[in-house]
């Protein structure tokens, strides 16, 4: 239930920012989903990790792609809010895709028969 809820907060701080919605709750829950969204993706491709480790290791993984994302969009003059969720969205979305077709092909090699 709690994940449910963590999900639901970081998907309305990805639509305030993206619909540019000014409401007092646009801020905090944009940088929950800024910061969840890429260390929930990090952790799942730690999978088999100490949990206090993945979590350690997935919130530092998190803030340096934050900051990555925000380096390279000043160092491009391209700065938008809506531009930074797309990409921290994007680059989580790749880092949670690469981890499942890694896993999934894990499962393949190990069911078959040698």
């Amino acid at each position: 239930m709690v994940a449910g809820v963590a999900v639901g907060i970081g998907a309305m701080g990805a639509v305030l920012a993206l619909a540019d919605i000014g409401s007092p709750l646009r801020a905090p829950f944009t940088l929950f989903f800024l910061l969840m969204a890429p260390a929930t993706a990090i952790a799942t491709a730690l999978g088999r990790m100490d949990p206090l480790g993945r979590a350690v290791a997935a919130g530092a993984g998190a803030l340096a792609l934050d900051l990555l994302v925000a380096q390279a969009m000043l160092a491009l003059h391209l700065w938008s809010v809506r531009g930074g969720v797309v990409a921290v969205a994007a680059l989580s979305g790749a880092v949670l895709l690469g981890s499942a077709v890694r896993r999934r092909a894990g499962r393949a090699h190990g069911n078959r028969a040698d």
